[in-house]
């Protein structure tokens, strides 16, 4: 480590006592530094927000995407930060999932379309980065919209994918949602299906009750069907003590 990297860091170590300012960050910051120092000194530069900004924006101008650049455009919470990482998703850039991830806390201000092409993308990082933007959005859509962006996530051979999907959907109690999520305990992977089972219990409604009660039927005798006459009695609990 040279002696300047030593120097940053022994800073970067004094923030609290010493409070880091925009310029001093700006000035210091260099592609040529280590990427852990490069991280660290953007996370700062974005958890000072308004202050900040103008700096991380002046850097990315003279030094191009670079993506701690991008991490502290997102944490800043600056609109102006924000338009311009939407404007991104516009661009070629071999950055698009760093852009993304910045872009999580704004997930409820995003173009129903634009969110629908991030789930799209084949790549399973890009498809998560997309769900985390989802639970920002979801409750702004109803059952219908919200359904239709989670389609393709659902039948989604990867067990993640389908599982943070499964606890987006959970949060609502709309019978249609809880049908769907019912479907995964008989058509899911075992992962999936116990994901499902367990969000049904956690619905706490009369429909999530009955289709409990229909699964604990129609399964057969295995894991999935003990688990749905399991969450079908921690319904009937729930319920007698509402």
């Amino acid at each position: 480590m040279s002696h300047k990297e030593t120097f940053l860091w022994e800073r970067l170590q004094k923030a609290r006592q010493v409070p880091l300012q925009a310029n001093w960050l700006g000035t210091v910051y260099s592609p040529q530094l280590s990427k852990e120092l490069r991280i660290a000194l953007s996370e700062h530069l974005g958890q000072l927000a308004k202050e900040g900004w103008p700096t991380i924006a002046l850097l990315i101008k003279t030094h191009n995407l670079q993506p701690e650049l991008i991490k502290a455009a997102g944490l800043c919470h600056q609109p102006a930060a924000r338009d311009w990482l939407i404007s991104l998703l516009d661009q070629e850039t071999k950055f698009h999932l760093e852009v993304i991830q910045a872009l999580a806390c704004w997930g409820a201000l995003l173009p129903n379309h634009l969110l629908e092409d991030i789930l799209k993308a084949p790549n399973q990082a890009m498809r998560i980065a997309g769900l985390d933007l989802l639970s920002f959005k979801a409750h702004h859509l109803n059952e219908k919209e919200l359904l239709q962006l989670t389609k393709e996530l659902l039948v989604d051979i990867r067990d993640p994918i389908v599982i943070r999907t499964i606890n987006i959907l959970q949060r609502r109690d709309e019978v249609v949602i809880s049908k769907k999520i019912g479907e995964l305990a008989i058509n899911g992977s075992e992962a999936a299906a116990h994901a499902a089972l367990m969000a049904l219990g956690s619905i706490g409604t009369k429909d999530s009750q009955t289709i409990l009660s229909i699964l604990s039927e129609q399964l057969p005798n295995g894991n999935r069907r003990a688990l749905a006459l399991k969450q079908l009695k921690h319904q009937y609990r729930l319920i007698q003590t509402v």
